[in-house]
């Protein structure tokens, strides 16, 4: 027993003399979990929405009007025509669409039964369902309202049985509201994520615990000969195991791919060149395996998870950590996958996101590439 202890006590000396991952053991749950109670909202507070008002009456602006004192609806433009209100939906600019009909006034002050239509995206099903749930609340309490303002005497109001306005639903991109459908595409992402990172990141660190870094360094191979032989191997490996899960999510769950394959795959490559990069940084700054592995995951992973939009809506998460999601490089690429995989969308409303991925790329990689060097040296 005693030699037990004192090999428990050898070894958290010697955890203890590796400053870093006591930095990060002791720091990183606590710094997730601030980030998870600060992102962790799945409640919807500012929906963006675009409207077509047919009718551009009296009674048609007082109900836009309810919509934005709700504090909920956020109303991101107008549009004239159809193409334009889908165009914003497809983009993501809105994520919800009311077109309010010709004489919606008219039917309203008649007693008929009025309709609004309205057209969501349903590739987040949870949040889609929370969106209905606001928007019927609003248009029921408007038109109570209205009943007691304008359409019915105090005398009648009794025994008036009113018509009501009801919204007309199309839930475009995932009719059924499936959560899979929202969450498999970020999966996939969150696979390549997980691959890349941690296997880069001990690349450099198993040859210097092994003790072949020397011979690699007396090798006639140039710098960054040697970075390529370290990167490609898994570069080769992501690409196997995007390919397999895409498999997977095809003919297992039966979600279609609606947009250029040739593109989702260009964009993989960006996403796992950036994660290369950021996995050989971790690499050229870790003393151990374990180090590289628990910096990579619980310094770098996880808070993506929480920050990128993967699970919660990045809007509802406070103004001072909003800017920090700018910085994932997973946010871009969650946004160019579900746009390609359930809306179909192309190069024409993701080139924004594809040019910032390119650049975290290649960004990260100068960066380690020269790290890496000095290393090396």
């Amino acid at each position: 027993m005693k030699k037990i202890i004192w090999f428990v006590i050898k070894e958290l000396i010697q955890f203890r003399r590796d400053k870093k991952v006591v930095a990060v053991v002791l720091m990183a749950p606590v710094i997730q979990l601030i980030l998870l109670g600060y992102a962790a909202n799945m409640d919807v507070k500012k929906i963006d929405t675009i409207v077509m008002d047919l009718d551009n009456s009296t009674l048609s602006r007082k109900y836009i009007s309810s919509l934005q004192s709700n504090g909920y609806f956020i109303i991101s433009g107008y549009a004239t025509n159809y193409y334009e209100l889908g165009k914003s939906i497809s983009t993501g600019k809105s994520l919800i669409g009311i077109v309010i009909p010709k004489n919606f006034m008219q039917k309203v002050y008649r007693n008929e039964q009025t309709k609004v239509q309205v057209i969501l995206d349903g590739s987040n099903g949870n949040k889609s369902s929370i969106v209905l749930g606001y928007l019927f609340n609003v248009t029921t309490g408007f038109y109570k309202h209205l009943i007691t303002d304008e359409l019915v005497s105090i005398s009648k109001k009794s025994s008036f049985h009113y018509a009501g306005i009801s919204p007309e639903i199309r839930v475009w991109y995932n009719p059924e509201m499936e959560t899979r459908r929202f969450l498999l595409p970020g999966i996939v992402a969150l696979l390549l994520l997980i691959i890349a990172i941690p296997l880069t990141a001990m690349a450099v660190v198993r040859e210097k615990e092994s003790g072949t870094i020397e011979q690699i360094l007396v090798s006639p191979l140039k710098p960054y000969q040697i970075i390529a032989g370290k990167l490609i191997p898994f570069l080769i490996i992501g690409f196997v195991d995007f390919v397999f899960v895409l498999l997977v999510m095809r003919f297992w769950f039966g979600i279609e791919i609606r947009g250029s394959i040739l593109l989702l795959f260009a964009t993989a490559f960006l996403f796992e060149f950036s994660n290369l990069g950021i996995g050989l940084f971790i690499s050229t700054l870790s003393k151990s395996q374990q180090q590289a592995m628990i910096v990579s995951v619980f310094g770098l992973i996880v808070p993506m998870i929480y920050l990128s939009g993967f699970v919660f809506p990045i809007e509802n998460m406070p103004k001072i950590i909003q800017p920090i999601t700018y910085l994932i490089p997973l946010r871009y690429f969650l946004v160019i996958l579900r746009g390609i995989v359930l809306k179909g969308i192309g190069l024409a409303e993701l080139w924004t996101q594809i040019l910032i991925l390119l650049g975290f790329g290649v960004t990260t990689f100068i960066i380690s590439s020269t790290r890496f060097r000095k290393v090396l040296k």
